[in-house]
């Protein structure tokens, strides 16, 4: 306002008549900075929730939308209900509101020196400094570029594989938008000389397009490459623009070359089969431009950068003669020491360089390494006119064939025909192509020396008029003589090409790089998602979140599933309840679940101590049982060999676990026990108590059951086949058995303990296995 008085001051010295018109500019800016109140335009209380103010909003933007509310004054009351919900659905805006009473509209361009995060990137504000009414300039301007969906479908993403695009995501009542329209202009006259795409989507007309890229907010700017589509986060100002469309582009698109690896980059133009590009500038960094060029051209050529500020480049500026006050560009094909093409200009435009490069986009004489590439150096016939002509070499990569394709290329570089293109394809890796061409009409064999061929295309299919030139090549001057009279005679009669064929699609020789191609994708893309990740873009990163957790839900939900599915299927098979009395009752199954087969080719046996003793037997599942063999050190090894045979047959119940106890470690706690079971101490010794401890308990065997319990057990008894009569061995003590024969019996005991038809010995508890443990 004060500027404004200031400004009708002048006016009024100068032209009196214009003061009524300030008077009313003035008085309108007052009333508008006086009525701008954004609780009385949406009719809600200070202390409205962000839910009530966004039904109030829906509510009147229905009523007073243009389209539908004819009223005079309904479109400027839908621009105040508008910018009053943009103010209060920020939080930052509303508490800038509630603590000054200023709005965008009343707060001065020149309060707060900083720029601030608006939406869905940050905003400078010394940009501000514009009119209001500009938006039908902005639009105007925004409509050169106006993309709509099929467009950028057809057009735009194929597009992208050859330049970068530069999109705005802005709408009719985006009052942020017009913020940014002074930069935007300026990034887009810059960029769009360079190469760069520009496109505008106006989300009011082209919401498909709009939720087809993931831009859910205006104004947003994003940048497309390779069909991939990448949002800008920063600032908006010229210099993070112009970084922003430099980073979407590949890192490895230039090489930096000085005296050191000149001649490395020069001569690989066989291997990579392309033309070699060399900037030379004063600059340390590659320019944006060439960047571009050298993204646009990266399938034909190789692209290097000299920094004549450079003491390691003076060599290669000596050797080429490069002018420093320039910047100057060569173009090297089979020769590195003298380059095919040169352009030179202080000031380099994109159309220049375009035009240099498509000159120089072939070799001299380029091996057919895929279809593209035959396509573009042989094209179909079209005209009469437009004939051309393919000299095609068909040799070997061996070393005996470079005198004869050197030759080759000699001849080839003094060609003057525009409509003869040479080329040639190694039978090694074209094998099916040149199997064609060298079978003649009479099917005789292939010719054993190097062949050339003339050939014209015919249509896109494969059909060829070919020619071979008679007494195959081997680089001599009658060879290059014959040659030389052939293309003569075709330029005179096209009718000498009197073989046709049907030609395959060339194999691409280059396939073997996908590996690396797709390595150096994945390291993009993965540094893309941690950009995201750093500016919390979760709404764009949703379908790759999802992606990705679904992946690892079935993942580890398929290796839950199988590591369960064995409890699955006997769950299914489980018997009713009526069956499963038995197993209610302290059984661990029925006479059926032994004759399940085994679902192991082993036996797992675990020792018992105090580390398992809980988990193995006072905390056992109901109805599970463990099956304990009482060992020592000494018979340890022949004892579970003899145990895992007999209990193998058992294996495939799920009830029955199997254990093994040191008695050299826990000898107290068998005793303990056995004192508990007092039925069981009567079965086993009939010995006084005080002989107890001489009892050897090896080969015994304990089937527990930590619930209900009780103890089963098995005592050894000897079916040897040593000599002897039957009383001496019935008067044999359980001391004496032989070892291996302790467990003869195990097999039916188990079957009995399956069948529920043992005796069981009740204790009161179970002993702690490690207080009582004593010295071995």
């Amino acid at each position: 306002i004060p500027t404004m008085l200031l400004g009708c001051s002048w006016m009024f010295l100068t032209f009196p008549g214009i003061v009524v018109v300030c008077l009313h500019l003035l008085g309108g800016s007052m009333e508008t900075a006086n009525e701008v109140d954004p609780y009385k335009i949406l009719g809600v209380t200070k202390s409205a929730s962000q839910a009530e103010i966004k039904k109030v909003y829906k509510r009147l933007v229905r009523e007073w939308h243009p389209d539908k509310n004819k009223n005079e004054g309904a479109e400027d009351m839908f621009i105040k209900i508008t910018k009053s919900y943009e103010i209060l659905s920020n939080e930052e805006k509303r508490t800038n509101y509630d603590r000054y009473g200023q709005t965008d509209d009343t707060q001065p361009y020149g309060h707060g020196h900083y720029g601030h995060r608006h939406d869905h990137f940050y905003f400078d504000e010394s940009f501000f400094h514009f009119p209001f009414n500009n938006k039908g300039n902005r639009e105007f301007a925004d409509s050169k570029y106006a993309l709509h969906f099929n467009q950028y479908v057809n057009d735009v993403v194929p597009d992208s594989y050859k330049r970068p695009y530069l999109i705005k995501i802005t709408s009719d009542w985006c009052f942020s938008c017009i913020h940014i329209e002074p930069v935007w202009k300026e990034v887009v006259l810059e960029l769009e000389a360079l190469g760069v795409g520009i496109g505008v989507v106006d989300v009011g007309y082209e919401r498909r397009l709009a939720n087809h890229l993931g831009a859910h907010r205006t104004p947003s700017i994003l940048g497309v490459i390779n069909g991939k589509v990448t949002f800008f986060h920063y600032a908006v100002v010229k210099e993070h623009l112009r970084q922003f469309v430099e980073d979407l582009l590949p890192q490895r698109l230039v090489d930096k070359v000085t005296d050191r690896n000149d001649f490395q980059f020069l001569n690989s133009w066989h291997e990579q089969n392309k033309p070699h590009v060399l900037l030379f500038d004063q600059v340390p960094v590659v320019p944006l431009l060439y960047k571009l060029t050298a993204f646009a051209y990266k399938d034909y050529v190789q692209f290097g950068y000299v920094d004549q500020g450079l003491s390691e480049t003076a060599n290669l500026l000596k050797q080429f003669n490069i002018n420093t006050y320039a910047p100057t560009m060569l173009v090297f094909k089979e020769s590195t020491d003298k380059p095919a093409d040169i352009i030179q200009a202080k000031g380099m435009k994109k159309q220049i360089i375009d035009e240099f490069i498509t000159n120089n986009k072939f070799l001299l004489v380029p091996r057919l390494v895929n279809q593209k590439l035959f396509d573009e150096l042989c094209p179909v016939k079209q005209f009469h006119r437009r004939r051309k002509y393919c000299v095609l070499l068909i040799t070997g990569d061996e070393e005996s064939y470079t005198i004869g394709n050197q030759a080759f290329l000699t001849f080839a570089s003094t060609n003057t025909l525009e409509v003869v293109r040479f080329a040639y394809v190694y039978q090694r890796l074209q094998q099916s192509l040149c199997d064609i061409l060298l079978k003649t009409k009479d099917s005789t064999p292939p010719p054993p020396q190097v062949s050339v061929f003339i050939l014209e295309r015919r249509n896109p299919a494969g059909k060829v008029l070919y020619k071979e030139v008679a007494g195959g090549w081997n680089g001599t001057d009658e060879d290059k003589q014959r040659l030389l009279d052939e293309l003569e005679r075709l330029q005179k009669d096209p009718s000498i090409l009197n073989y046709d064929a049907m030609l395959p699609e060339l194999n691409n020789e280059f396939a073997s790089m996908f590996l690396i191609r797709w390595i150096y994708t994945a390291y993009d893309y993965i540094s893309e998602i941690l950009d995201d990740i750093l500016h919390n873009n979760w709404r764009e990163m949703m379908p790759l979140l999802s992606l990705i957790f679904s992946a690892l839900f079935i993942l580890f939900g398929t290796v839950v599933v199988q590591a369960f599915s064995d409890s699955s299927e006997d769950g299914k098979s489980k018997p009713k309840a009526k069956e499963g009395t038995k197993a209610a009752n302290g059984s661990p199954g029925s006479s059926s679940t032994s004759s399940r087969p085994p679902k192991k080719n082993f036996v797992e046996v675990t020792e018992l101590t105090d580390i398992t003793y809980t988990s193995n037997l006072v905390k056992l599942r109901p109805g599970h049982m463990n099956v304990v063999l009482v060992l020592t050190d000494a018979t340890k090894n022949v004892l579970l060999s003899k145990f895992a045979k007999e209990v193998y047959s058992f294996t495939g119940s799920l009830t029955l676990h199997f254990s093994f106890l040191n008695m050299d470690k826990h000898s107290a706690w068998m005793e303990t026990l056995l004192e508990f079971a007092q039925d069981a101490m009567q079965i086993d010794t009939e010995e006084d108590d005080c002989d107890r401890h001489k009892i050897d308990y090896t080969g015994y065997v304990l089937a527990l059951n930590g619930h209900k319990k009780y103890l089963c057990l098995f005592k050894p008894v000897y079916t040897g086949e040593e000599g002897g009569s039957s009383e001496e061995e019935g008067s044999r003590s359980t001391a004496t058995l032989q070892i291996h024969h302790k467990l003869d019996r195990l097999g039916l005991w188990m079957e009995r303990l399956m069948e529920g038809t043992l005796p069981r010995y009740y204790i009161p508890g179970w002993p702690g296995l490690d207080k009582i443990t004593g010295p071995k």
